[in-house]
């Protein structure tokens, strides 16, 4: 007898549709094969699925069982499949009748008494099988609140194997269906209002939030840049659903939701120096998100910034410029969303002094100019806010008096979204204008036009970071509620650009 069930794997952040095919003949000597490409997870299920049935008051007939994941070109891989291979095998070896085994997509990884264990991508899952035309999805109880993300569909959650024969069977089980998971309302645990001094630095930060704009923080150790960096959280504004959905994808298809109902707050990476490419930017033989994909609509911060080793920096030139990367494999290609605000930290010289008033550098002009060399122009092209971050003086250590707290700089930030929102309905922040959009919304007067070619002729600028320049100076006009770019806003973006004395 042949049976069929639904399900689908992951392909990136996606899923992609798959059919279990499973065919059992009475006749010959019993045996059991998966076909389809399944990887070692996948073809270990067997082993899984008979004690699972076992355990579960069921017995199986001793038969020749046949299993097909079509399409057979697409490799399968994870313990997702676990459950549909079950419910065909027992309809097709007549165990069970399971007349609405058609009508759901089904996902789940068995354990050897039967019970339901979490999967990767169950959210992706449930966003193809409501695009599908599904009456709805099965899965285990930990991934229901996420999957519930996905409003207006049947999320239909099941403890055990037992609970999917009775939903099969009869159209009921003790599970219902989910609600969406209850708004996150934590708050992020460090505010601007603890940094003492470096008021310049929370205003290039305040800009940089406003518009997502990448930054580059330049200070001897103790200054403050880690804390600056951790406090950016506070002042994000909250995302939008299309936004959760998103990251959530991301989350799931990593295999690092532990539970969660969704990802709400806006996600701050901060890998080691140690990283490796493929960790950084995603990968591996089944590729998976790299750490700027779990930065998407958050930040990554990426401390010690001359010691990432150069191959890993220059992989960021590319996701910088499109928000997006493709990992490339002999069997597929997959693309994951990589869209962040990249906030990085360093020394100004390798003893770290250059610069500070309280030690004395001692380093060569010549080591301090290798140690910048570390980067390179393009990567530097690709940063619009690049500050100097003094040491603090231990008299504003110990002063009792607090900064502006982050929730007063979060409201400015969320007026100033909701401007370039209403003006780039399309990229919806400055960061991501293209040069039609600056064009159209940065005109420039004589005035304007002189200083910023005074800028270029001193600077040396490129093309892009005279783009990036009329970016920030239009978050700037945003941030004081201003219609045009005036010429204050440009010398303001034009100052935030130089690291000139280290280079």
């Amino acid at each position: 007898m042949l049976a069929i069930a639904k399900t689908a794997t992951l392909a990136g952040i996606d899923a992609i549709p798959v059919a279990v095919e499973v065919d059992s003949t009475a006749s010959g000597f019993p045996y059991y094969i998966v076909v389809g490409l399944p990887d070692a997870t996948v073809r270990e299920s067997r082993e899984r699925i008979v004690s699972a049935i076992k355990n579960s008051g069921l017995k199986l007939p001793s038969s020749r069982i046949t299993v097909n994941l079509a399409p057979a070109d697409l490799r399968k891989e994870g313990g997702a499949f676990d459950l549909p291979i079950a419910m065909g095998i027992l309809r097709a070896t007549g165990v069970a009748d399971l007349p609405l085994l058609g009508d759901y997509l089904l996902l789940g990884e068995l354990a050897l008494d039967g019970a339901l264990r979490q999967v990767r991508g169950a959210l992706a899952a449930t966003v193809l099988a409501r695009n599908s035309g599904f009456h709805g999805i099965v899965l285990p109880q930990i991934n229901a609140s996420e999957a519930s993300l996905v409003r207006d569909f049947p999320i239909l959650s099941a403890a055990c194997l037992s609970d999917v024969i009775s939903l099969l069977t009869h159209g009921n089980t003790e599970s219902r269906p989910m609600a969406p998971p209850p708004i996150d309302d934590s708050t992020p645990s460090q505010d601007f209002q603890e940094v003492k001094g470096q008021e310049t630095a929370k205003r290039a930060l305040e800009i940089a939030a406003a518009g997502g704009h990448n930054v580059l923080m330049v200070g001897p150790p103790g200054s403050g840049k880690t804390m600056l960096a951790r406090c950016l959280p506070s002042i994000m504004p909250d995302m939008c659903l299309e936004e959760i959905i998103e990251c959530t994808k991301i989350y799931s298809a990593a295999g690092l939701m532990d539970g969660r109902g969704a990802v709400r707050i806006r996600p701050f990476r901060a890998p080691h120096h140690s990283v490796s490419e493929a960790g950084l930017i995603g990968g591996g033989s089944h590729p998976k998100p790299g750490e700027i994909s779990l930065a998407h609509n958050g930040v990554l911060f990426m401390d010690e910034f001359t010691e990432f080793p150069r191959t890993v920096l220059e992989s960021l030139r590319q996701p910088i410029e499109d928000g997006v990367v493709t990992i490339s494999r002999a069997t597929q290609a997959v693309t994951f969303p990589c869209r962040f605000m990249l906030v990085a930290a360093l020394n100004p010289c390798p003893c770290g002094f250059f610069g500070d008033s309280n030690r004395q550098c001692v380093c060569t002009p010549l080591q301090r100019q290798k140690y910048f060399n570390r980067i390179s122009g393009p990567i530097l092209d690709r940063i619009d806010i690049q500050l100097e971050v003094p040491a603090v003086h231990i008299q504003e250590l110990r002063s009792d008096r607090m900064g502006e707290p982050s929730s007063r700089m979060a409201e400015r930030i969320r007026q100033a979204r909701d401007r370039e929102a209403a003006r780039l309905p399309k990229v919806r922040i400055n960061a991501r204008m293209d040069g039609r959009m600056i064009k159209k919304h940065c005109p420039l007067d004589e005035k304007m036009t002189a200083l910023l070619d005074t800028a270029s002729r001193q600077m040396g600028i490129s093309a892009r970071a005279y783009h990036r320049i009329l970016r920030v100076a239009r978050t700037i006009a945003d941030l004081e509620g201003q219609e045009r770019v005036d010429q204050n806003h440009l010398a303001e973006a034009i100052q935030l650009r130089s690291i000139d004395r280290y280079l």
